[in-house]
């Protein structure tokens, strides 16, 4: 494991004094740092909270939120429940993994600028079709207004 990665852990297991209770916690906070969670910190917190990897792999793979692959640092969701289904949310969806060359399969671009996800539900049903970006909500899209939005991100990503 990279230095600098094993201090980013040894960090977060200090704020949560390595005990057992917190491992969702400390889940969730590599998570954030790293956008998923990799095979080498897992194997690592394991060892340094003396927890066997099964219970740690168990934990990561049983709650919905946690990814074991590589997330892009543009985290879209897109709505499919039944308002935005019935909007034209897959129009969308298909729109916008044409746009960056994703497809079921491929979720999360090669250069690691974007991810896009299906959910069931957003919550804002009465905005519908909806996708959010990073938590940012996006109401009443279309195909060309999401494909926008994805490339107005790509332009201001080319200018840092």
């Amino acid at each position: 494991m990279i230095a600098e990665f094993k201090e980013k852990v040894d960090e977060i297991l200090r704020r949560h004094s390595c005990e057992k209770k917190e491992l969702i916690t400390i889940i969730q906070e590599i998570q954030k740092e790293y956008r998923y969670l990799p095979e080498d910190i897992l194997i690592y917190v394991a060892e340094k909270m003396d927890i066997s990897q099964s219970k740690i792999y168990g934990v990561a793979t049983f709650y919905e939120n946690f990814s074991l692959e590589a997330k892009g640092k543009n985290i879209i969701k897109v709505c499919d429940g039944t308002a935005c289904h019935v909007r034209k949310s897959l129009p969308i969806l298909n729109a916008m993994n044409k746009e960056l060359g994703l497809s079921d399969k491929k979720k999360t671009t090669d250069d690691l600028l974007f991810t896009i996800e299906t959910v069931s539900c957003l919550g804002a049903c009465g905005l519908a079709p909806v996708i959010t970006i990073n938590d940012h909500v996006h109401p009443k899209m279309t195909p060309e207004s999401a494909v926008d939005l994805i490339r107005a991100i790509k332009k201001e990503e080319m200018q840092c």
